[in-house]
């Protein structure tokens, strides 16, 4: 929770208060990657099982897959600025030369002309394609509207390694939505390994080393298909209730509230 110390041996300390025969009776806790939460679980529960949270490396996925997407804008937004510059250079290379004031296409055009980007067949520029393509990148495409389906289209066709990274995190997601033990799901991780390798980028990479080095533990999902999303909820809770408090002074006071408010 927000409001315990986050040093390992201070809630460990805390933790082994509770008499060790009642800490024993602890089956399975789960967890994110953080190695002094696993410190703490190995320390506190001996006999419970670790189940790393399945939404926390699909979320590793989706942040790598939104900073493809930055990227290539970024790009864009360089390349559409070298492209403004070099239309001002032509107007003044024009306006100097006394030749008539005409585009690239020939068409007429005017000294204070404004540069436009090329605009693709659903009316956005490739900046704004990135742009409104963020939301969509995060959901199945059964949940696209149609002009998602479209732009996603373009999308992928522009940027072809996006596509293929939308493709990993969501095969990712569906392989931790099917029901199957524990070594369907082992076997449908390895398969993944090897597209992520074949895919040879450095953040999916680095995902899925992290995946390999845990994947025993990723792979306890499957057992009894617990995830942590009802503490995450409460700890968002209360990290938005103490931010609407502008900060704690009376911590005893303040976990007082938060027993009457959430408990």
């Amino acid at each position: 929770m927000e409001t315990l110390p986050t040093k390992a041996k201070e809630v460990t300390s805390i933790l082994k208060k509770i008499p060790e025969p009642v800490r024993l009776l602890v089956e399975e806790v789960t967890l994110d990657f953080s190695e002094s939460m696993h410190q703490i679980v190995c320390a506190c529960f001996p006999k419970a099982m670790i189940t790393l949270d399945r939404f926390h490396h699909q979320q590793f996925c989706l942040e790598a897959l939104q900073e493809l997407r930055i990227g290539h804008r970024r790009e864009v937004m360089t390349e559409v600025a070298n492209a403004r510059d070099d239309f001002r250079a032509m107007i003044k290379d024009l306006i100097k030369s006394g030749k008539p004031l005409v585009d690239t296409e020939g068409k007429p055009i005017r000294s204070n002309a404004a540069y436009h980007p090329e605009r693709l067949k659903n009316n956005e520029t490739k900046a704004e394609l990135l742009m409104r393509s963020k939301y969509l990148l995060m959901v199945s495409p059964e949940k696209w509207t149609p002009s998602q389906r479209e732009r996603a289209e373009m999308l992928f066709e522009l940027y072809p390694d996006i596509e293929v990274a939308y493709s990993l995190t969501h095969s990712l997601r569906m392989i931790f939505a099917q029901k199957c033990d524990k070594e369907a799901g082992r076997k449908s991780i390895k398969k993944w390994y090897a597209k992520v390798g074949e895919f040879d980028n450095k953040a999916f990479n680095d995902i899925a080393a992290a995946m390999y080095d845990r994947e025993d533990e990723i792979l306890n999902y499957f057992v009894n298909r617990s995830t942590n999303a009802s503490a995450e909820s409460l700890n968002a809770k209360i990290k938005d209730f103490r931010a609407q408090l502008r900060g704690v002074i009376d911590k005893k006071f303040f976990i007082f509230r938060l027993v009457k408010i959430f408990g």
